[in-house]
């Protein structure tokens, strides 16, 4: 897949596109249509699966305060799995913002683009003011000969799948259903640093993870971690770690039966189910009788679960 950093880079393809905008935070259930889609309608014609996104997020450039489910190149890494061909990432400033709706269209999707087919979510808006709507692009459509479809609301459990939703149970601590609709683990990345070993010094040695992911879960969670393509069952601490108060969040990861050195590798959390809210203990001792009890549950979790991997010693 090809990853192009802004529109004037865009190369002058043979062929023509078909193209989905979007922000794909998250590529959850409703994203992973609309990709699906794109690559379907691109082969049918013999056309170029493109996804025009956009980076950083219209919200924050506006200054609203929203914690993003994936940095930039886990959003890429998730749509590559989608046979998708070339995304564009735009860079979403303020004089990008007020390009009108008609030239969003006629400059970047028809002329820079070769667009002849688009595919957007049924909220989708563009242009200046947000001044774009569906009605206003299947007009522009019509008017500069090209497709356009709008794909419905997608619903999973009696919930609409949205970036929005899906960031509110992640911060709530509600994964499962988070997970329910992401299509799959909530999950961050980062690399291994050393720590102040306290993990250690109770008999609980813990990974410590460094990352640039902004939305963060707190508590204790059942999780599993990606080293090298493969995955271990774990138990991840995020917050403050309240018996040993610490200043800024972190995450600790202890993976079951594993022995090997991580510090300086890269590594993928991806969380499970919520075991319980941090707590202030008023001894060490305290502290790792409660994480023995955490990771009992964690070994009857995987068990019950034959999907999963299973610990397994290294």
């Amino acid at each position: 897949m090809q990853v192009i950093q802004g529109i004037e880079n865009y190369p002058s393809f043979s062929k023509y596109s078909v193209i989905a905008v979007g922000n794909f935070d998250g590529v959850h259930l409703g994203h992973q249509k609309i990709l699906q889609l794109l690559v379907n309608e691109a082969k049918k014609h013999d056309f170029i699966p493109v996804v025009v996104t956009f980076f950083p997020h219209p919200e924050i450039v506006f200054g609203q305060q929203i914690k993003l489910i994936q940095t930039l190149e886990q959003r890429l890494k998730d749509i590559k799995k989608y046979g998708v061909k070339a995304v564009l990432v735009i860079d979403f400033n303020k004089k990008f913002a007020n390009l009108s709706s008609t030239d969003f269209i006629e400059k970047i999707v028809v002329k820079s683009l070769k667009g002849k087919e688009i595919i957007v979510g049924k909220d989708f808006r563009f242009g200046k003011n947000r001044q774009g709507d569906i009605s206003n692009l299947y007009n522009l459509a019509s008017k500069f000969n090209f497709g356009a479809m709008v794909i419905p609301q997608v619903f999973k459990d009696g919930m609409a799948v949205n970036s929005s939703l899906i960031r509110e149970l992640i911060q709530k601590g509600n994964i499962e259903k988070a997970n329910a609709l992401l299509g799959k683990p909530y999950s961050i990345e980062g690399t291994i640093v050393k720590g102040k070993a306290m993990g250690k010094q109770i008999g609980f040695p813990t990974a410590n993870l460094q990352t640039r992911n902004h939305l963060l879960v707190s508590g204790v969670y059942i999780s599993t971690v990606t080293i090298s393509k493969k995955d271990f069952p774990s138990v991840t601490n995020a917050g403050n770690c309240p018996t040993f108060p610490q200043k800024i969040t972190q995450v600790e990861c202890h993976i079951l039966n594993y022995q090997k050195n991580l510090y300086g590798k890269s590594l993928r959390i991806n969380f499970l189910k919520k075991i319980r809210d941090e707590i202030k203990f008023s001894t060490p001792a305290e502290l790792s009788f409660q994480i023995k009890k955490d990771l009992e549950m964690a070994k009857n979790y995987f068990s019950s679960k034959p999907s999963i991997a299973s610990p397994e010693r290294q």
